[in-house]
Order: C-alpha cells, then sequence, then structure tokens
C-alpha cells in the first residue's frame, strides 16, 4: 500500500487578511485535485498575515515567525507555492519566501542534501496581466535552487485580460483547461512525491 502523502500551501497574496483572493481560489482548485489523488492537503498559510522578516537564515531573530511556517512546509511532501502576478513577476511576498529558502544550501545532511530534498513543488498562479510563464520559470528555477523537484506540468495558471477587472475569484464557471491542468499537475506531484518518498535522492 502506498504511502499517505501530505501537502502545505502557501498564499503568497500582498494582502495580509481580507476576503478570499484569486490566489487562494487557484490554491483550492489545486487542493481539490490533490485530495482526489488521496493526498492530505493542510489549510493554505497566508504569508503576509505572519511576520516573516527578510533575511536568508532559516531564523531571523525575535518575532520571526518563518522557523514556524518553515517546519510545516518542510513537514508535507508537497509544496503548493501560490502567487500572484504583479508587474509581470512574482508577488514580493513570494520573493521573500525564496529569499528565505536560501538558507537550505547550508542546512544539509551527511549526504549533501538540503531539507527539501526528495521533496516536490508545484506553483498556483493568477494575475490581470500577461507574465503566468514568466512567475513560472522563476519559481521553479529558484525552487529547484534550492532542492525542491519540479514535476513536468508543474504549474497551475490563469491571467484574465490586460487592465481588466475581473479576477479569478469572480467567474462564475471554471475554465476548462483549468480544470484539466489542475488534475494533471495533482496526478503528477503526487506521482513524483510518491517515488521520492519510497526512494529519497541518495545525495
Amino acid at each position: 500500500m502506498p504511502a499517505q502523502l501530505n501537502a502545505t500551501a502557501i498564499n503568497c497574496s500582498l494582502s495580509a487578511k481580507g476576503r478570499e483572493s484569486s490566489t487562494d481560489a487557484m490554491i483550492a482548485v489545486l487542493a481539490e485535485e490533490f485530495a482526489a489523488q488521496d493526498v492530505t492537503v493542510s489549510a493554505p498559510i497566508r504569508i503576509a498575515a505572519h511576520t516573516v522578516k527578510w533575511g536568508v537564515s532559516s531564523n531571523e531573530g525575535d518575532g520571526d515567525e518563518w522557523p514556524r511556517i518553515r517546519e510545516q512546509i518542510l513537514a508535507a511532501d508537497i509544496l503548493i507555492f501560490g502567487t500572484p502576478i504583479w508587474m509581470g513577476q512574482p508577488s514580493s511576498v513570494a520573493k521573500l519566501v525564496l529569499e528565505r529558502m536560501d538558507a537550505f544550501l547550508d542546512e544539509t545532511d551527511e549526504q549533501g542534501r538540503m531539507p527539501s530534498y526528495s521533496k516536490v513543488a508545484v506553483a498556483a498562479i493568477v494575475g490581470n496581466e500577461d507574465g503566468a510563464h514568466h512567475v513560472c520559470s522563476q519559481l521553479f528555477q529558484a525552487l529547484n535552487d534550492v532542492g525542491w523537484t519540479i514535476p513536468a506540468v508543474g504549474g497551475c495558471y490563469w491571467v484574465g485580460e490586460a487592465m481588466g477587472s475581473t479576477d479569478f475569484k469572480d467567474l462564475e464557471h471554471r475554465p476548462r483547461m483549468i480544470s484539466k491542468t489542475a488534475k494533471m499537475v495533482a496526478a503528477n506531484a503526487t506521482h513524483l512525491a510518491g517515488l521520492l518518498k519510497k526512494s529519497p535522492y541518495p545525495g
């Protein structure tokens, strides 16, 4: 019987609180498909709602909530990395998270493996402007640099009309291609995470 897998989602919206964001909505689409793959998905962590200090270490001192978030992220087999598109790029909050993960480079075990080794990361991206492919490329390269494994079809995204007023969360019907892509992302990530859990990278 395959080992039970679990996933943690982070929402890198710029908003600390308020009503559901489009990033929440896209994370929910992926969470639904991961649940269909029997993956347990924890409630998303909205990074901006926590005190995550700027820096490149795993603990930036008094009041820094990153150590607890880091623990939650690394306890999961799969990371769902959600970010909106701002000015054609990942949000500044997403970049903050990636910079904090830079510490993984110096946190290797005796085989030289970072704490993120043998763990899978996928992306949930939304925006009312172009840039989804660029955001995927930035996220995937950075995540891979700090040890995460990216599956085939590792990102699910939606972009609306440039300068438009419709957000993903406000759509009356989910686009067919979003559902199809989310299902593929979840299936591929689950398959890969299962293989890596059973047989981790040797280092």
